[in-house]
């Protein structure tokens, strides 16, 4: 009985405590934002988007006009990507989970923090 004891102490103190930053894949990415809404702040103005089951988004920040967009998972990339009105191509986005909490991470800006909101939450309540 009391090696049991020890062996699982063992085994406790041998599992890493610390939290890893996990780049989320295709499928947990659609869970993740299908139905929901992100609320964050972006270049110091606070948003929201939400993201439809279709494909449509729209993006609210305050102060501004809120935009419409599209937004897929490219599952080969494992990202998200959007497409606003008068851009060319698609933009992609990693999102990464540290400690519970979500971020927007691409190769030209630092990792953006957002969290999710359950349903369809553009105004602030």
């Amino acid at each position: 009985m009391m090696w049991r004891s020890f062996l699982i102490g063992l085994l406790f103190l041998a599992t890493p405590l610390q939290a890893q930053s996990v780049k989320l894949q295709a499928h947990e990415i659609e869970v993740l934002l299908t139905g929901n809404t992100a609320v964050g702040a972006w270049d110091g103005a606070a948003y929201r988007q939400y993201f439809e089951a279709d494909g449509t988004t729209i993006y609210a920040q305050e102060g501004a006009r809120s935009a419409l967009g599209q937004w897929r998972v490219d599952a080969g990339k494992d990202e998200y990507q959007s497409l606003w009105t008068g851009d060319a191509v698609w933009e992609g986005w990693y999102v990464m989970e540290w400690d519970g909490d979500f971020f927007w991470v691409s190769k030209t800006t630092p990792p953006t923090p957002f969290e999710i909101v359950e349903g369809q939450s553009l105004v602030a309540e």
